[in-house]
């Protein structure tokens, strides 16, 4: 059986019972990052090593995971934080693992863009998830294709990228579009903004910016 287990977003004690189980129980942990999944491990007495799984190594890992699972071991999947193959590795391991005929099984749990939308105030009966945008190749191609879209549409963003996004944002989808701008969800400093591009915008251009971002942009009216 292949587990995807879901980890906290930024409160620890977001992780489940049945979570923490699981990770109990595994015989392998894969982890997107060993160092940030070590503290993690430790909190919850989860005295067992994980082993690297990112962008960088999954498709060379593939047939060795395969392999275990097919030798009837529990193999479970962490990211960073949140869900796995959100954003995230996961998706290439969860789809081989179906070709081959294999258990998977995803634990709900904690993902960053539900509780940005849900506070939002932006309708959630219908949404889009487009992630990251791309950083340079096919970035202008994206937005434009975005701009009458009728849905909410969410986003992540780093840091480091924020403000040229939403200076974007401003430029494709126009300044008076309404938006909510959530950072570091369920930690001690979470901040959510609300309102026009323009005033979202001269908001974090300035205040420190700090954390990752999620932002729920409202669909053309």
């Amino acid at each position: 059986m292949l587990y995807i287990v879901p980890t906290p977003v930024g409160n620890l004690e977001d992780m489940t019972f049945r979570a923490i189980r699981i990770l109990k129980e595994a015989d392998i942990i894969l982890a997107e990052d060993t160092r940030t999944s070590a503290p993690l491990l430790k909190h919850f007495g989860i005295d067992k090593k994980a082993y690297a799984h990112h962008q960088h190594n999954e498709h060379k890992a593939l047939n060795e995971i395969i392999r275990f699972l097919k030798e009837g071991k529990k193999v479970a999947l962490i990211s960073d934080a949140g869900t796995p193959a959100i954003s995230d590795p996961g998706f290439l391991l969860v789809r081989e693992a179906i070709k081959n005929g294999l258990e998977v099984s995803c634990l709900p749990g904690a993902t960053a863009f539900v509780p940005a939308l849900v506070n939002s105030g932006l309708p959630t009966d219908s949404f889009v998830f487009e992630g990251f945008l791309p950083i340079k190749k096919g970035r202008q191609t994206k937005l434009k294709s975005l701009i009458d879209e009728e849905r909410t549409t969410i986003f992540y963003e780093s840091p480091h990228r924020i403000l040229k996004t939403l200076e974007e944002f401003s430029i494709y989808f126009g300044k008076d579009r309404f938006i909510s701008v959530s950072r570091e969800i369920s930690k001690i400093y979470e901040e959510n903004v609300r309102g026009t591009i323009e005033t979202v915008l001269t908001h974090f251009k300035n205040n420190p910016i700090k954390g990752e971002f999620v932002i729920c942009v409202a669909g053309k009216s």
